[in-house]
């Protein structure tokens, strides 16, 4: 009885599950998607939040969507700094067409400027369009 009281407690699901197991394998692309999410540390939750989409999207991204559209993948693939060919799993070896290495500076900042909050994307976005309009004048 003591075992039941504290599955009661505390619950017999922790904060990671999102409803029941899947009875079939996830296709390619969500396993991609999850390793990504895993990689740095967030919860479908917070993905969702960074995509502005559902928990119940994301689950379905990682679960279910084999063929997901080319707008959800750009999107995604913004948000982890990857490119959408490497999301789909087409590399042949290159990264972005160029040598595998680590990632440029550029590659870098854009990584962290996709972990921000939208609100602060949209500012650092505008802060370097508007420089970039000066500069290029």
């Amino acid at each position: 009885m003591q075992a039941n009281s504290v599955i009661l407690e505390s619950g017999p699901y922790n904060a990671d599950m999102a409803g029941r197991p899947t009875s079939k394998p996830a296709p390619a692309f969500g396993e991609r998607l999850a390793a990504l999410r895993h990689a740095r540390s967030w919860t479908q939750a917070e993905l969702a939040e960074r995509l502005g989409t559902t928990v119940k999207m994301v689950t379905y991204y990682e679960r279910e969507a084999e063929n997901p559209t080319q707008k959800t993948i750009e999107r995604i693939a913004e948000v982890f700094g990857v490119a959408a060919v490497d999301l789909m799993g087409h590399t042949n070896g290159t990264k972005n067409g160029h040598k595998p290495g680590p990632p440029s500076r550029i590659q870098q900042l854009t990584q962290r400027l996709a972990s921000l909050p939208r609100t602060k994307q949209k500012v650092v976005v505008e802060m370097l369009e508007g420089f970039l309009q000066k500069a290029g004048s």
